[in-house]
């Protein structure tokens, strides 16, 4: 999602993906991970992306969102992040929230079928994970509490509601609200087969008391030294109980938040990062490092949303700051990545370049505690102004990658090894069918191909992953660059993204 100063400018897994040979240099200097989150966002606020506008039919909003699903395979992404609770409403029948009004363009208004029932369903058969994406506060995006759904919550508890800068938002001081919104996003949770739960950069709007929670501050905020130390405890409690609900409810899926991308400035904090920008601390009350420390996430995912080099908050910079509070921790670091301004007119001299968002990912690959990479906002990943996409994806997505295995699921039992029934020349290329052991159906196969007798280790990274390809009891997919002489391994990976052993290979004749 944008930073704070860019919202309107309104992104990716190789469901099945042959892989492009890696040049002799790379493979010299570079070692393909096996596992990297490769991430879109898909914003609903305003129809950023999906829908593309209000009244859409059923059929029209689902083929926009298949189409979506083809982005993210074509650029070899695995996880999508799809805004669902974009205002304080929803993209399934809530019992708590209206329909949003992104939907039909009114506020309450059935869209004729479950959208968020069609985007997971859909996403997985794409062996694409589906990260549901919730901000957690907003009510909405104009500021007349009369204009919301008769039946909507801030209606019959205008109390819950404060007005600010032409907007409203749940009062985040009031601890009924906390547990409403919590809720609300819970109920998608436990009623939906998805991956993930994410918030985005979205906390208090802005620190002052412009933003009108003077009475709850006099009810709660006893004990604390001032109204912003209050706010952040307010946040961090948002924060601190969603990972505890998401724990008792469904512990395989991941818990994650996307700040904005500066937790402080070195000049406020000698914790800081050497920068000079708004401060998610300060400005958010949002103790973003804070709540990497104390392990209250699964992952983060900064939005760095500047160039390499940019005076005020420089990506080189902020990288291995992240990378050093993130470091010893159990919390994944993933970057959230500025393809907006990708070959934006309006934007710096940087950003007219075709390799700048290449190079950022050429310098996370210095910093082991980057796990991957989520986009900001599918139109641009589409829209590939100045090639900048395809220019990052030919550099560094030359070979599938799994999402990453979270470490509180790391210990999980495995899936079973799978058998590999046949690999045989066929006109197309060499077809290799897959079966599933065990009772569980895998939720994806990785096929690897190599051009002799694969050691164990062999199969610790991607260099020799050739697709991973949409899971069942059994699978079959093609090699187009498959030949006599090659042997092929399946390995079946579970929802925690957990691999089995190798299947025995299969040689070609």
């Amino acid at each position: 999602m944008p930073s704070r100063r860019t919202l309107f400018k309104g992104l990716a897994l190789a469901a099945a993906a042959s892989a492009v040979p890696l040049p002799a240099f790379a493979q010299a200097q570079y070692v393909p991970p096996l596992r990297q989150m490769r991430g879109m966002w898909i914003a609903s606020v305003v129809n950023i992306n999906w829908p593309s506008r209000t009244g859409l039919s059923a059929d029209q909003q689902k083929a926009e969102y298949l189409a979506w699903l083809d982005v993210a395979v074509q650029r070899k992404l695995n996880s999508v992040f799809v805004q669902i609770r974009p205002t304080a409403d929803a993209f399934w029948p809530s019992p708590f929230e209206p329909w949003s009004q992104y939907l039909t363009g009114t506020q309450g208004q059935d869209p004729g079928y479950d959208p968020l029932g069609f985007a997971v369903e859909e996403t997985h058969k794409r062996g694409l994970a589906f990260h549901a994406w919730f901000n957690p506060y907003r009510v909405s995006m104009q500021g007349d509490p009369a204009k919301l759904h008769p039946d909507h919550p801030g209606r019959k508890h205008p109390e819950w509601i404060v007005p600010y800068a032409g907007k409203l938002y749940y009062n985040p001081g009031l601890p009924e609200v906390r547990k409403f919104c919590q809720d609300a996003m819970m109920d998608a949770v436990t009623r939906y087969d998805i991956d993930g739960l994410h918030f985005d950069d979205y906390f208090y709007p802005v620190n002052t008391t412009a933003f009108d929670d003077s009475a709850a501050f006099a009810q709660y905020g006893a004990g604390f030294p001032d109204l912003a130390a209050w706010r952040r405890n307010n946040v961090d409690l948002m924060v601190q109980e969603m990972q505890q609900r998401v724990l008792e409810a469904k512990p395989g899926i991941a818990w994650g938040i996307s700040p904005s991308g500066i937790w402080r400035n070195r000049g406020t904090d000698p914790l800081g990062s050497d920068t000079n920008g708004g401060q998610s601390y300060d400005n958010l009350h949002a103790d973003t490092r804070g709540w990497v420390k104390k392990g209250w996430l699964d992952y983060i995912a900064p939005q760095l949303y500047w160039y390499i080099g940019q005076p005020p908050a420089d990506y080189s910079k902020l990288v291995p700051w992240w990378s050093d509070v993130a470091a010893g921790t159990n919390t994944l670091l993933w970057i959230g990545q500025a393809a907006y301004k990708a070959g934006d007119p309006a934007q710096a001299p940087e950003w007219q370049q075709t390799n700048e968002l290449s190079r950022h990912l050429t310098l996370n690959r210095d910093h082991p505690e980057i796990s991957g990479d989520v986009w900001y906002n599918a139109n641009d990943v589409r829209a590939d102004r100045l090639r900048s996409i395809s220019t990052a994806v030919d550099d560094h997505y030359q070979r599938p990658a799994l999402a990453p295995v979270l470490p509180r699921l790391a210990n999980g039992r495995p899936p079973r090894r799978p058998v590999l029934a046949h690999a045989l020349r066929r006109s197309s290329g060499v077809e290799v069918r897959v079966v599933a052991t065990g009772d569980e159906t895998p939720f994806l196969m990785a096929i690897f191909r190599f051009d002799r007798d694969a050691a164990p280790e062999a199969f610790a990274d991607a260099r020799n992953l050739v697709a991973v390809v949409p899971g069942g009891k059994q699978v079959t997919w093609t090699d187009p660059d498959g030949g006599s002489g090659h042997r092929y391994h399946a390995v079946a990976v579970d929802r925690a993204n957990r691999t089995s052993a190798p299947s025995r290979g299969f040689r070609v004749v």
